[in-house]
């Protein structure tokens, strides 16, 4: 099997895990209906593990550009075959969001939200704010680079590596997630996001794309920047790389801070501004 195919196979495994359980948790009917957030990020978490497990002998189980991306950044992985990974996994995701649609075909008109039909297939936030999104995206995805380098330093059992990533998926889902639904992958959110576009499910609404870009550049700009801060803060292998890095993540940091405490004036304040 050759690389470009193992990470389709193990990016479409993690999807029909991740979009399945999202599935059988929203939609009208299914037996997991209303199961709850606890069951959806243990079960991404498994994905995530039984993914690697189908890829990892062949393409170290990528399976997620900003993993491709943080490792090509600090030299652990070869810029030449970025491009061939990134699109394998959007394939992949892509496959992986049309096997759910299958899986769940007669729950499509059974269900009426068009968000959940959505929340299917890709993420949405719970307070729609995109600085403050992308933060949300930037830090869960640091978390997963900087963490996969963590598990990458220690020796455990061998095969033991993938469940260990799996239950570092679970934590941040659990711990992170619940601001934006914690794509920290952005083959994740965008392939799946195409499937919807272009499946015909019934009354199945906007898929959402003023909103896109966030999956995709809050996980780029996290993975990279948890590659870079961990080869230069716990290597000490510091780089110029390093300090523009934390330089753009400090400025998204602030401007958000800026946009989300400021006092915002209320409908009070606005009815005494015209008054006066």
């Amino acid at each position: 099997m050759t690389e470009f195919l193992a990470e389709i196979i193990g990016t479409m495994i993690l999807i029909i895990f991740g979009g399945g359980v999202v599935a059988g948790v929203v939609l009208k009917g299914s037996k997991a209906e209303g199961t709850g957030w606890v069951l959806i990020t243990i079960a991404w978490g498994l994905g995530v593990t039984m993914g690697v497990y189908a890829s990892g002998n062949v393409s170290g189980g990528h399976i997620n550009p900003a993993v491709t991306l943080g490792f090509a950044a600090i030299g652990e992985f070869p810029w030449a075959k970025v491009p061939m990974y990134i699109s394998a996994q959007i394939i992949g995701a892509f496959i992986g969001g049309v096997i759910v649609f299958l899986n769940y075909l007669p729950h499509w008109r059974a269900t009426e939200d068009k968000g959940a039909k959505l929340a299917v297939f890709s993420t949405d936030p719970a307070i729609r704010s995109p600085f403050s999104n992308l933060v949300s995206e930037i830090l869960g995805t640091f978390v997963l680079v900087m963490g996969l380098l963590f598990i990458g330093s220690n020796e455990f059992t061998q095969g033991l590596n993938p469940l260990i990533v799996g239950l570092l998926i679970v934590a941040i889902g659990m711990s992170l997630g619940g601001a934006t639904g914690y794509a920290i992958n952005p083959a994740r959110d965008l392939g799946p996001r195409i499937a919807h576009a272009l499946l015909p499910i019934p009354n199945k609404g906007s898929s959402d794309w003023s909103y896109s870009w966030v999956p995709i550049l809050g996980p780029v700009l996290g993975g990279i920047y948890g590659a870079i801060f961990y080869k230069s803060v716990f290597l000490s292998e510091y780089s110029i790389a390093f300090w523009i890095s934390s330089a753009i993540i400090l400025a998204i940091l602030i401007l958000a801070a800026r946009s989300e405490l400021k006092e915002k004036p209320t409908k009070a304040d606005n009815l005494e501004e015209k008054l006066s």
